[in-house]
């Protein structure tokens, strides 16, 4: 915990204050006026020391924490002061220090941050200890939050800050739930469970330890969940719950619970005004269900969570129905039925009523309204069409009636369509049979699997004309024999998809599942049949996935040779499951997982093994020590390695050849496309994931068995032209791809430049000579501007230089684009130059008055100080006095020049202008800037400013969102606030704690299938999911592409080796034995032999690694023992042959 950091006074404190706040919690005084503290400062004296402690600083210290106690009525309440109050009675009692380790089953804990649970019973005393922290729920940490409130915005977040959740049954699954719900930050999470922790439960659960057995199971959960969020208040009830008690939440989800107590709580959340959000949840064995009930009426505001879709238009027809032509610049995404809105439309203006209107027919460039405009004016030029998202109301039906007509199951492998109402029968079996037998069916007893499917059987017969026609034996059999068993790899992947319904629940974001979802994965099953004895439990914590699996595929995991690549979201979520799972905990089990980067304040919303004061610490030995502790069996070993070319050292050929499998928990595309080859060249199974907000993919690369990551890629990301990104901008996005180029120009290149120059001018002026093009002139127009028109040297010389730089750019530049092309420019043939997509633009006059005029030059004199290294006055932040100095800018007038190129080619990559005479001028640039330098104080340099996004004090996105808004205002094109400028300059990747979860616990559903290794590909499973829409999509993997010769095939994944250090004639001859002629035989880019050349018929004899060197001067590791060489062949048709990469054995 964070306290065992802190020196020892300190910690003595913390002791203190949390028997304080514990001592406040008792005597329900949160929601008191301070005047009533007297008689508890009297009686609490004896626990207080006076070195830390007074009257008079506790009462300034816990004037903090008298706050009403909110409960809204309104789930979707956002506002405090709409929620109303309760004020528990004073109770005068008198103080226990009982730690929390020392309360009985009977008391409910609450740890914290910012508030006490109201859900209390009036005749239970309740013992608290809070946790540091504490925020205003109308206040977002966005350095936090970040890449969460990309997903969901603030709105979305401002109503789960409000929400307070409860989770009945907190074994593995439950675990899982309530982590990502306290990462996503709700306002609190009350864990209920009545049972205690067994050995049985630590390969699902990640907060228990063996310290743990015999605890309560929501009190031993408390310590590691509060970790995760300090700002979320943390409950436990150990009692036996009552269905009043469930008003006190938004959502209610149970995950151990009997169908009879179901109906009950469901029938009293259903009905409840307004209604309590309820969710069932299981997950048995290699099965899974989950049903939701979110009410009679409950209304989706966001049914997807993607932007509005837009267009921009170039015609609009006088017709009934009336025919919209958009510009050929983008494909519409609209569909028929969307409603749209027009605006900025010139001539046929009555669509800018902001009426919606309806699509009768979409098309890729064009769409077709339910709208008569043949009366309407005639359309002249403009406009954006933009789609009208609609709420949704659905009608939730209660679990009584859902089990009975339980409608549409959602699909999620269409290869098991007929799976859902199979297991629809088999769930309620279970039940059954548990409150018939009284417990759960043993793992390999055939006699209650028997039982179990008789039961079904009956619940069959009973169900008329909407019975299954096969019941399945085989399966139900699989479903009892791990009945009882909780898998991590299962909980994750359900604790994600909770996760996520509790959100929309609380929010209106995105489609509920609606209303039953049920998954298997019984191909994880080893592919041996198991004996009965396979599964006798060994007395130890993997007894669970035993009951599964059996022991056999155990020892397998326990044995692997793991190479996990990457330790953010992903990673810790696969090192938590594996860890669990036992994978590497065995004596000849080995982990090995690298990341190069550190821990951000940002990571720690999703990244769930980091805490607060990792910030600046390794991510991959964080997160291993972490993973440790989870299972201290695990043997992992942490390196701070990029997996890559330049690394091959470290990850070498034993390395490779070593490992079972690896797993991919990276971020971008380069990366996993050279695992990918690697995996390749040394055939190793590699298993693929990927998230982006609420979707994410997976995919199974097992060598000869499917194809590989590389074997199919995305298309490029579409980049606009350098003309609309400078010239011509026509979204806000445009307007932020320029802002952050002109950032870095500004304050990152162009004082590295000018460093480059100062360090060694003669150098310097020779590279320049030497290059003679546009960018060595502009490098050099650049520095010399930097250092004599626009040097600063005092803070008011940096307000003067971002002054002028706003007229600059927000008004020059702008009457000189209009001026060479007007109003009514046209092109060459003869159309409006100013057509869709283009934008006409008008020039900003600055006014001190406007707040965002005022925020640019404050930004950028900052900026430009912290560049050349200048003190900022205090008085900088205060408007008054900012407006005053910048009055005192003389700003010269402008006038328009003929003649000035501006670029309007699409296809340039550059707007620097190339000129006959670029040696003339560099010279004499260069002779200016060696004048200006002798007239600047020795040892001059200056600070490049390289852009940081997560930093919200150093003024870097404040820069970028005036740069951009303020051309935005330019082009009249909608300006962002600067969260959403940071998304689109910062390039943030949208991203959830739910799908990362979902996505980890496929995988490792996939892994059983690896270590067990005798899976056919018709067993793998890869996996597309929208948790959004949900959208659930698994199908098996492709199989990669098998070239035939003669009576030998091979595929991507082949590798011929040939040992001996052979000649090059040796391996042409062996390769003339397969039937194939060989005719040119290279090294890397270099060519080592082809029968083209007379020559070299002269390096037959020679060996093949000689030559490499020779004529390739290659350079081999001490590490490597071979070379690969790729050789050209022909059959004896002279038909070309693709084969497969042949390495060289010269060791």
């Amino acid at each position: 915990m964070m306290k065992t950091r802190m020196p020892i006074n300190v910690k003595l404190m913390v002791l203190h204050f949390h028997l304080f706040l514990r001592t406040l919690a008792a005597f329900e005084l949160f929601a008191c006026s301070i005047d009533d503290f007297s008689l508890l400062l009297n009686d609490s004296a004896s626990i207080f020391d006076d070195s830390f402690f007074n009257v008079e600083n506790l009462a300034v210290l816990i004037s903090g924490f008298f706050s009403p106690l909110n409960q809204s009525p309104n789930r979707f309440s956002t506002s405090n002061t709409s929620d109303t109050a309760v004020t528990p009675p004073i109770k005068k009692l008198h103080i226990s220090t009982t730690d929390a380790t020392d309360l009985t089953a009977n008391s409910k804990v609450v740890t914290v941050g910012d508030n006490i649970s109201n859900y209390s019973n009036p005749n239970v005393i309740e013992p608290s200890v809070m946790a540091p922290g504490g925020a205003n729920l109308n206040d977002i940490d966005e350095d936090l939050h970040s890449r969460q409130l990309a997903v969901y915005g603030r709105e979305t977040m401002r109503r789960l800050f409000a929400s307070n959740i409860l989770i009945s049954g907190m074994q593995g699954l439950g675990a899982e739930i309530a982590k990502n719900l306290i990462l996503a930050g709700v306002k609190s999470v009350t864990l209920h469970d009545e049972g205690v922790v067994e050995m049985w439960d630590l390969s699902s659960s990640f907060v228990f330890s063996e310290n743990d057995v015999g605890k309560n199971r929501a009190l031993a959960s408390v310590q590691k969940l509060q970790e995760l969020n300090n700002a979320v208040v943390i409950s436990t009830l150990t009692t036996n719950l009552t269905k009043e008690q469930l008003s006190d939440f938004q959502a209610v989800v149970f995950t151990d619970i009997t169908l009879e107590k179901a109906l009950e709580y469901n029938d009293y959340c259903h009905n409840h005004q307004p209604p309590i959000s309820f969710i069932k949840t299981e997950v048995r064995g290699l099965f899974g269900t989950v049903f939701c009930d979110f009410g009679p009426e409950f209304t989706v505001f966001d049914v997807d969570g993607e932007e509005p879709h837009t267009g921009i238009i170039a015609s609009i027809s006088n017709d009934n129905p009336a025919l919209v032509s958009c510009v050929d610049d983008e494909r519409l995404e609209f569909q028929d039925g969307d409603l749209v809105v027009f605006s900025e439309i010139q001539g046929m203006t009555e669509l800018n009523d902001g009426k919606p209107r309806k699509i009768k027919s979409a098309r890729p460039y064009s769409l077709t309204l339910e709208e008569d405009t043949t009366n309407f004016g005639t359309y002249v030029k403009g406009g954006i069409v933009t789609q009208v998202k609609q709420p949704k109301v659905l009608n939730f039906k209660p679990l009584k009636d859902a089990l009975k007509d339980p409608g549409d199951f959602l699909l999620s492998d269409f290869s098991k369509f007929d799976r859902p109402p199979l297991l629809h029968i088999a769930f309620q079996a279970l039940d059954r049979f548990i409150c018939e037998v009284g417990r759960f069916p043993v793992a390999g007893s055939e006699e209650d699997a028997r039982k179990l499917t008789s039961f079904a059987a009956n619940i069959n017969e009973c169900l008329g004309d909407g019975k299954v026609e096969d019941i399945n034996p085989k399966l139900l059999r699989h479903f009892a024999f791990g009945a009882r068993a909780v898998l991590n790899p299962m909980a994750a992947m359900f604790g994600g998809i909770v996760g996520q319904e509790v959100v929309k629940a609380c929010s209106g974001k995105f489609h509920p599942l609606f209303q039953f979802f049920y998954f298997d994965s019984v191909e994880s099953l080893p592919a041996e049949p198991l004996e009965p004895s396979d599964f006798k439990p060994l007395n130890s914590r993997y007894d669970a996935q035993i009951s599964v699996f059996g022991s056999k595929l155990q020892k397998k995991l326990e044995d692997a040779n793991v190479f996990i690549v990457g330790s953010g979201a992903l990673g810790c979520e696969f090192l938590k499951n594996v860890a669990l799972m036992g994978v590497s905990c065995g004596s000849q089990g080995k982990l090995t997982i690298t990341d190069d980067d550190v821990i951000e304040k940002s990571n720690l919303s999703r990244q769930f093994l980091f805490r607060d004061w990792n910030i600046g610490q390794a991510k991959s030995t964080v997160a291993a020590s972490a993973a440790a502790s989870i299972n201290p069996q695990l043997k992992v070993k942490a390196l701070q390695n990029r997996v890559g070319p330049e690394t091959e050292s470290v990850f070498n050929d034993d390395f490779w050849e070593n490992l079972t499998v690896l797993i991919n928990a990276l971020d971008n595309v380069n990366a996993r496309l050279y695992v990918d080859q690697r995996c390749l060249y040394f055939q190793k199974p590699l298993l693929e994931s990927g998230t982006l907000g609420a979707k994410c993919n997976t995919q199974m690369v097992i060598p000869h068995l499917t194809e590989n990551y590389g074997a199919s890629r995305d298309p490029p990301e579409k980049q606009a032209p350098m003309c609309t990104v400078h010239s011509f901008p026509h979204n806000i996005d445009h307007c932020l791809t320029w802002a952050r180029s002109e950032f870095e120009g500004l304050l990152e290149k162009t004082p590295a430049e000018v460093n480059a120059y100062l360090s060694n001018p003669s150098e310097y002026a020779t590279s320049m000579r030497n290059a003679g093009d546009a960018q060595a002139k502009d490098n050099l127009e650049r520095i010399l501007e930097c250092l004599e028109r626009e040097k600063c040297e005092t803070f008011q010389d940096c307000v003067t230089w971002a002054r002028l730089r706003f007229e600059d750019y927000f008004d020059n530049r702008v009457k000189q684009l209009t001026f060479t092309f007007p109003e009514d420019a046209a092109t060459s043939t003869g159309a409006p130059f100013w057509s869709a997509p283009k934008r006409f633009p008008r020039p900003l006059q600055f006014s001190a008055a406007d707040p965002s005029h005022l925020n640019f030059i404050m930004a950028a004199s900052i900026l430009r100080a912290e560049t050349f290294g200048i003190p900022i006055p205090d008085w900088v932040k205060n408007p008054k006095l900012m407006a005053e100095a910048v009055e005192k800018v003389m700003v010269p007038d402008f006038q328009p020049k003929e003649g000035v190129k501006i670029e309007i080619d699409e296809k340039a990559t550059s707007i620097s202008t190339v000129s006959t005479d670029d040696a003339a001028v560099i010279s004499d640039l260069l002779f200016k800037l060696e004048r200006c330098r002798n007239n600047l104080p020795p040892g001059l340099r200056m600070k490049p400013i390289q852009f940081e996004k997560d930093d919200d004090t150093n003024y870097h996105m404040d820069l970028i969102a005036g740069l951009a808004n303020m051309r935005a205002r330019n082009y009249s094109i909608p300006e962002v606030d600067k969260l959403k400028a940071k998304f689109i300059a910062g390039r943030i990747i949208p991203a959830i704690a739910t799908s990362t979860a979902m996505a980890t616990g496929l995988v490792c559903l996939e892994l059983y299938k690896v270590l067990d290794g005798g899976h056919k590909v018709e067993d793998y499973r890869n996996t597309f999911a929208n948790l959004a829409l949900p959208l659930f999509s698994m199908a098996e993997p492709v199989q990669p592409k098998v070239i035939k010769h003669r009576d030998m095939s091979w595929t991507v994944w082949d590798r011929w080796i040939l040992r001996g250090n052979p000649t090059l004639r040796e391996l042409i001859q062996w390769l003339k034995d397969k039937g194939l002629n060989a005719y040119s035989i290279s090294y890397g880019s270099c060519l080592l032999f082809n029968s083209m050349f007379p020559r070299h018929r002269e390096r037959l004899d020679k060996k093949v690694v000689d030559v490499a060197r020779e004529i390739a001067k290659a350079e081999l590791p001490p590490y490597r023992s071979h070379l690969d060489v790729v050789v050209a062949c022909e059959d004896d048709d002279d038909n070309d042959i693709d084969i497969p990469q042949i390495s060289i054995y010269y060791g």
